[in-house]
């Protein structure tokens, strides 16, 4: 594959026998962007798990102490829970009228859609248009329940949600090119060390294949986690 001139000066940076510490990592990866926009950075995990064994999936939130750069839209589908909506700081809120623009519009203005217990029902009958895109509420990610309040503050705060794909990989975004190399490395030893605490009991031998840093249309920088 051909890169550009930026690309190629930036990969001149990065040793590529080396694996690097999250913290040099994080100060390189700020010399290694090659877009003129403030690019995202990535972290990217090859995971020694099966996931069509329901003991070997790895799925959850984190809640990154530096949030990721982006600031949600929230979309809150409650009938019991309106009050506390309004005040959550939430982008919209409402019951099934809402859902019923999701089905019949195709709006998709928002970035999250958390909801109260009652809603699941009618939000389930949407679940062709939801699940593809993610954004299906789900109690294990914390997406569903009643506090409405701290579901909104924690998914405003930088909360965000791993799950390994059919070949044992977990990507994404940690923070942007931006941030301070300290905020980024907290932001990666945070997602770093929450993928090391649900490592499955099933798993034998080596669990974490590889580890790497990106920026967007960047070079990857390997990581040396354990």
């Amino acid at each position: 594959m051909k890169h550009g001139k930026k690309y190629n000066e930036a990969i001149k940076l990065i040793d590529k026998t080396k694996t690097y510490s999250i913290s040099e990592a994080c100060e390189l990866i700020k010399k290694t962007s090659t877009t003129k926009f403030d690019s995202s950075v990535g972290i990217s995990f090859s995971l020694n798990v099966n996931t069509k064994k329901a003991d070997q999936q790895i799925r959850g939130t984190v809640i990154l102490p530096n949030g990721t750069g982006k600031t949600k839209k929230v979309l809150v589908l409650t009938n019991t829970k309106l009050e506390d909506a309004k005040n959550s700081g939430a982008d919209y809120f409402g019951g099934k009228e809402l859902l019923e623009k999701i089905i019949n519009d195709k709006w998709f203005d928002f970035d999250v859609i958390c909801a109260t217990p009652d809603m699941m029902g009618e939000i389930g009958k949407a679940g062709r248009i939801l699940g593809p895109k993610g954004l299906m509420p789900n109690p294990k990610t914390g997406t569903v329940g009643m506090d409405v309040i701290k579901m909104v503050n924690e998914l405003k705060a930088g909360k965000v949600e791993y799950r390994a794909d059919k070949d044992g990989n977990v990507n994404l975004a940690v923070g942007k090119v931006s941030f301070d190399a300290e905020k980024l490395t907290e932001n990666v030893n945070t997602i770093v060390n929450q993928i090391l605490k649900v490592r499955p009991s099933a798993v034998k031998g080596v669990y974490v294949k590889s580890c790497f840093l990106s920026t967007t249309m960047g070079p990857s920088i390997k990581l040396s986690i354990i």
